[in-house]
């Protein structure tokens, strides 16, 4: 959040900060509690969630060590968004907004770089909700590949076919056959052929680091596939949330309408 502030400055903030400590499985802050301050995660681990039952628990995200969360306190006067709850022991670095207060009339040229970085996540946050979050992830991998990378994706999966022992089984028979000695022609590569062997071992150094490279971009698209499942899933959670409170506020006022005909429909009759 502070990133672009001179070392001076950051030092001159750090100094005002206040530390927490919170033990493993403690709330730190309740969703619609009245809060005037932000937190650093210094060390721990900390859970952003919308809260409900256990089955409507809605994760939103988990902070680590040099994180931070609570940030649109300092800026309004509203309820927070979601609570917080320590998943580890945590030590936590608070910033209230007095003291960000005086350390922007100090130094007012910090408040463009808090700015920022506020619109920043803002937009990322309006781009999740705003737009499709299912996408084709391996596609886009795909699609970014060089052509190096492409040739080691086609020879991994040459390789582990049968196509590829079957055509290696041919030319080891073949390469046997042209140097038998029964043959009358002059044998380039006698038994026991020592440059089939050759060319068999750079094969092999050379299909190993091609593998693992493709194995290793096979890893980022189950990693960019299971982010894009986080974000649908998240978004679904979100919209249903949502469905279910407007649900309840339609109901809620269908009652009080039949509440109020049911007591006009008495005060006609008693008429």
């Amino acid at each position: 959040m502070f990133d672009g502030l001179g070392n001076e400055d950051i030092r001159a903030l750090a100094k005002s900060l206040t530390e927490r400590e919170f033990h493993a499985g403690q709330i730190i802050m309740n969703q619609g509690d009245a809060g005037t301050s932000m937190f650093i995660v210094a060390r721990g681990h900390v859970n952003i969630h919308l809260p409900g039952e256990a089955s409507r628990r809605i994760s939103l995200k988990d902070v680590t060590d040099g994180e931070y969360f609570g940030e649109l306190a300092l800026f309004d006067d509203k309820p927070r968004s979601a609570s917080a709850l320590a998943t580890t022991d945590a030590l936590l670095l608070e910033l209230d907004r007095h003291t960000l207060e005086r350390y922007l009339t100090t130094r007012p040229h910090a408040a463009m770089t808090l700015l920022r970085t506020m619109s920043t996540r803002l937009r990322e946050t309006n781009e999740m909700l705003s737009q499709r979050a299912a996408k084709n992830a391996v596609q886009e991998v795909e699609s970014r590949l060089t052509w190096s990378q492409k040739l080691a994706d086609k020879v991994a999966e040459i390789n582990g076919s049968w196509t590829f022992i079957v055509m290696l089984l041919a030319i080891t028979v073949l390469w046997c056959l042209l140097n038998a000695e029964s043959l009358s022609a002059p044998q380039f590569d006698p038994y026991p052929y020592q440059l089939y062997n050759l060319a068999l071992a750079i094969l092999v150094g050379l299909q190993g680091p091609l593998i693992v490279m493709s194995q290793n971009r096979s890893a980022l698209k189950d990693r960019a596939q299971a982010e894009t499942d986080f974000k649908v899933n998240l978004k679904n959670e979100v919209n249903i949330e949502t469905l279910l409170r407007e649900l309840g506020e339609m109901r809620a006022e269908g009652n009080a309408r039949l509440e109020r005909i049911e007591r006009a429909v008495g005060v006609g009759q008693k008429q």
